[in-house]
């Protein structure tokens, strides 16, 4: 059975990084639910042929191609995503890229280029939707940690680093926005086996370590993050702000 929460229905959600991984299935719940879904990626094959897939359903959703790395490519394709899909009340800030480096390869550049990929575009996209969310009287922003700086992983600090800021975000925009109906969340996942997790990081060493660390034994899967998604943006979650929630099977 999977919870329907009418207050979804016909809303504008748009998700950062919806082409793949967490954010596919981000879609996906949130256009069984009957909202309006627009997505923004870099990854074209695979986000248009969800985006295919889901219109065959009958499912209202729009993706839009942009690197999010670029601000003004940015606020464009939320501008379009508006445009298709109406004035948007919920933003989910999934995109990311959990890239490991050695701290003494790392220059300048390429740390402004973690921060811009993993933390810059969250407060961006977040500033072009509050118009459309004080103006509908409310809305819900969930940004996306991760644990990985709760348990201190190394071997990538300009990771790491971003993610941990997240919160901070949150709770900022929260305090600012509160008075405006809108709610500031961010989700920090665990180790969850997306198809990239599974290609380029996970080795039975690494799994068997987590096994030990997680409560629960068995992998976590996208799904699992993306019904918490669902619930935490519907109105059955009013009460739920400033705050950061752990969805790691009890990693941490």
């Amino acid at each position: 059975m999977v919870a329907t929460y009418s207050d979804l229905a016909g809303r504008t959600v748009l998700v950062t990084g919806g082409g793949t991984g967490i954010g596919e299935a981000i879609v996906r719940r949130f256009a069984e639910q009957k909202a309006n879904v627009g997505f923004i990626d870099i990854k074209e094959p695979e986000s248009r042929a969800l985006t295919e897939e889901l219109k065959a359903g009958g499912a209202s959703v729009q993706f839009e191609r942009a690197d999010l790395t670029d601000i003004t490519a940015l606020r464009t394709a939320v501008a379009r995503i508006r445009e298709v899909l109406g004035p948007i009340t919920i933003l989910v800030n999934n995109a990311a890229h959990d890239e490991r480096h050695a701290t003494e390869t790392v220059t300048p550049e390429y740390w402004d280029d973690r921060i811009a990929v993993n933390l810059k575009h969250q407060f961006f996209a977040a500033q072009a939707v509050l118009p459309d969310m004080k103006a509908a009287g409310g809305g819900v922003i969930i940004n996306f940690g991760s644990v990985s700086w709760m348990v201190g992983q190394g071997g990538m600090a300009a990771y790491t680093a971003a993610k941990s800021a997240v919160l901070g975000l949150t709770r900022s925009l929260a305090r600012d926005y509160g008075p405006h109906n809108i709610r500031v969340n961010a989700i920090a996942p665990g180790w969850i086996m997306t198809q990239r997790q599974i290609e380029k990081w996970l080795t039975p060493e690494g799994e068997a370590e987590l096994m030990q660390r997680q409560c629960l034994k068995r992998r976590l899967m996208p799904d699992e993050i993306a019904r918490f998604t669902v619930f935490l943006a519907s109105d059955e979650a009013s009460a739920c702000t400033n705050q950061q929630y752990v969805v790691d099977g009890g990693w941490v």
